[in-house]
């Protein structure tokens, strides 16, 4: 279950995403529109998993993205930025691809072992609410390999004996492939 907190961040994920695409060869230039996220529970409790879909120069792109309380080891470089939680305090993004928590989260979704995480918010006022994933993930294919790839840009798939497609209001897409 990923309880989400009503908090403010900052910087704001699209602030974030914004700098982030900025500084990648392949993130475009222009506006962002935030499609929306979905995320998987780390069983330990600890790291925060969330892939965001945005769409920027009519394209579809896919950020998977870890949030944790203290910095990742010999990380780096895959360090997205730091961000400040009003509830949970100070956050080290990183991008997931390097996380080995976010790695297994995704290798085990694609093997059909973990679901998507079911939606919680926290209200200021303490009240805990289930919210609907503004995007929907589901597994296709036969796990054969275990080399997991990413989707960046949906109009260029990831390739894999499994996929991972996202389906959202107008849109689907495989975010993430297991070869």
């Amino acid at each position: 279950m990923a309880l989400l907190h009503q908090a403010t961040l900052s910087p704001t994920k699209l602030q974030l995403v914004t700098d982030y695409l900025d500084s990648m060869p392949w993130g475009g230039t222009g506006d962002i529109e935030m499609i929306g996220g979905y995320r998987f529970d780390d069983p330990a409790g600890e790291v925060g998993v969330e892939a965001l879909l945005v769409a920027r120069d009519d394209r579809v792109l896919h950020i998977p993205l870890t949030y944790r309380g203290a910095p990742l080891a010999g990380a780096s470089e895959y360090l997205v930025s730091t961000m400040s939680h009003s509830a949970l305090g100070d956050r080290w993004v990183y991008e997931a691809a390097a996380d080995p928590v976010a790695i297994a989260c995704f290798t085990r979704a694609l093997r059909g072992e973990q679901p998507q995480a079911a939606l919680e918010l926290r209200s200021a006022d303490g009240t805990v609410a289930p919210l609907d994933p503004p995007i929907r993930v589901r597994t296709e294919g036969e796990a054969a390999g275990t080399a997991l790839a990413f989707s960046d840009d949906l109009a260029a798939p990831a390739a894999g004996s499994a996929w991972l497609v996202a389906e959202w209001d107008g849109g689907s897409g495989v975010v993430a492939a297991l070869r």
